[in-house]
């Protein structure tokens, strides 16, 4: 009897071509990395970067191979934010229409990559300010060394510190006290605040932390790759939920994934004492 697949829907991303960062992929395929490369600007955003990272991310959902992303920056920085003269300057010149245009285009950013299966880990150093912060925020973990530099700055601006949902999901990975200060004020939160806050899932040398990422990513991606799937969907589903509506999707969830081959091969595997190899399905 065959088998009907939707596996013909899918198409590898190893071979992608990025336009306005660097994108590079392991040799097995499963992790990519995403590298923010203008060095000599601190690895500012464009209008065009927005527009194709937040592409990317969307169109993840269909990759045969990209299992985690690593999300990091060239030349000892993360990203200062937008870029000064490419996009705020412009903004200023802008009509209401397009800045709520602008405004929209950031903040589908973020849903594409709350939305995008892959696992995200930030790899943090220097400085990551305004946007940047946004992206490392949005990631669902973050790898930061002891340099990192931290602000999400729109104040000193003049502009609102709720910027691409900074209000909504700063709260909730470092507590609504902190996340005020840092929002009202726009000051750098040290690495060791991020630390200790949470905000940052662990500390490395700058030599270090963009393998850590990777050595993350991949134990990740060799994992059980449709259960990560699940739980990042129900990390990001559940905020709007009651307790009754999490247990019960949970409980849908978890009945999904128990009717997966990875979780017959986990437990023959343990069975027959050794490791178990995860297919995503």
């Amino acid at each position: 009897m065959s088998t009907v697949s939707m596996a013909g829907h899918l198409r590898p991303f190893k071979d992608y071509q990025a336009r306005h960062f660097l994108w590079e992929v392991s040799e097995d395929g499963r992790v990519a990395t995403i590298r923010l490369n203008r060095p000599e600007r601190k690895n500012p955003l464009t209008f065009e970067s927005y527009a194709e990272l937040r592409d990317l991310f969307r169109d993840l959902a269909y990759a045969s191979d990209v299992r985690a992303v690593v999300l990091t920056g060239a030349g000892g920085n993360f990203s200062s934010g937008g870029d000064v003269f490419e996009i705020i300057e412009a903004l200023t010149q802008m009509a209401m229409p397009d800045l709520l245009a602008f405004t929209r285009m950031t903040g589908d950013l973020v849903k594409a990559m709350k939305k995008c299966p892959q696992p995200i880990i930030a790899a943090i150093d220097g400085i990551c300010a305004g946007a940047g912060a946004i992206l490392a925020m949005a990631s669902d973990m973050r790898l930061a060394t002891p340099e990192a530099k931290t602000a999400f700055l729109f104040t000193r601006v003049g502009l609102a510190g709720a910027d691409m949902g900074a209000c909504g999901i700063l709260p909730r990975i470092i507590g609504q006290g902190r996340a005020a200060e840092l929002l009202f004020t726009g000051r750098s939160m040290s690495a060791e605040e991020g630390h200790a806050w949470g905000f940052y899932n662990a500390l490395h040398p700058a030599e270090a932390v963009e393998a850590e990422a990777g050595k993350l990513a991949h134990s990740l991606a060799d994992g059980p790759w449709f259960a990560h799937t699940m739980t990042k969907t129900m990390l990001n589903q559940e905020w709007a939920m009651g307790l009754d509506e999490m247990i019960e999707s949970e409980a849908q969830a978890q009945a999904v994934c128990m009717a997966t081959r990875d979780f017959r091969r986990a437990f023959e595997a343990f069975a027959e004492k050794r490791k178990p190899v995860f297919e995503g399905n």
